[in-house]
């Protein structure tokens, strides 16, 4: 199986970070927005059309602040993911227009049920993925590359 590209979205406003709420059968967990590269297309490309797909909402994509490698059977859900090898790519991101909670995403991903801003420090509180990543966006770290991390 391939390596994914995936590009992802850290959008701050007011100390609270827009994620996805999705739910599976251990409970709602959250994600930043975003998804897979298609083939011809830029990370900055996929990442404007995956918010537009998950959150309902255009975003201008800013820097580069993290790389997290995800390779499947290094983690706690190798039962299901293992031949998954995934590197994502965090930027920095602002909303074109206001997002509202009655926004609807185009194409939410299979288990996202909702759109939720999240304060920054009630982070570790929730089940957000990848949980090592929490720690550099709140604190705001230089660290590019986060290794293979969940």
């Amino acid at each position: 199986m391939p390596i994914r590209n995936s590009a992802k979205a850290i959008i701050i406003k007011e100390n609270k970070l827009l994620l996805t709420k999705n739910k599976d059968g251990e409970g709602f967990f959250y994600l930043s927005p975003g998804g897979g590269q298609e083939h011809g297309e830029t990370l900055h490309d996929t990442l404007k059309r995956e918010c537009i797909e998950e959150i309902g909402c255009e975003v201008a994509v800013g820097e580069l602040l993290h790389v997290r490698e995800y390779i499947g059977r290094n983690h706690e859900h190798a039962a299901f993911d293992s031949e998954v090898h995934q590197m994502e790519f965090y930027f920095t991101c602002t909303l074109i227009n206001e997002w509202s909670n009655h926004q609807m995403p185009s194409n939410p991903d299979s288990h996202q049920v909702g759109v939720e801003w999240v304060e920054l420090n009630e982070l570790k509180e929730y089940r957000f993925y990848p949980k090592e990543i929490e720690s550099h966006i709140v604190k705001r770290t230089s660290k590019i590359y986060l290794g293979d991390i969940n």
